[in-house]
């Protein structure tokens, strides 16, 4: 999918545990962005590591599920202020809800329905607008 030479600032992983999509509630503290909204496993790249090593540690830290490579199926790159930022998509049984664990990051998770969470008035909004886009391109499932 990409390269580990890549210049990027980091990587987010919209995670389908059956029809419903994992959310991690941010911290609520003074001074990060978006504080108690609803956002999606990631964050910034570490070393030089690969987009997808990026997307997948980060949802091991901060969730618990250790993924492989083969699980994203849909990847797009967004240029944001801070840099160039991927976006990664992947599909799990519901039963795989049943290994989460939540990591020292944020104030808890939820499942929420893909569409819920593109309308909800606390999501991050490029995060919503980058599953709305991600929804729009998916094969039928």
């Amino acid at each position: 999918m990409t390269s580990a030479g890549e210049d990027f600032a980091g990587a987010k992983l919209a995670v389908f545990l059956g029809q419903d999509l994992l959310v991690i509630q941010r911290d609520d503290k003074p001074g990060i962005p978006y504080p108690g909204h609803w956002d999606l496993p990631g964050g910034g790249r570490e070393g030089l590591e690969s987009p997808e090593d990026c997307a997948l540690r980060e949802t091991q830290e901060e969730v618990g599920l250790v993924l492989k490579p083969d699980v994203l199926i849909w990847s797009r790159a967004y240029q944001r202020p801070h840099g160039r930022v991927w976006f990664f998509a992947a599909h799990l049984p519901a039963a795989a809800a049943g290994e989460i664990r939540f990591g020292n990051e944020g104030q808890g998770w939820a499942l929420m329905a893909p569409e819920a969470y593109c309308s909800h008035q606390l999501a991050v909004p490029h995060f919503a607008d980058r599953l709305r886009e991600y929804l729009m391109a998916r094969p039928v499932r």
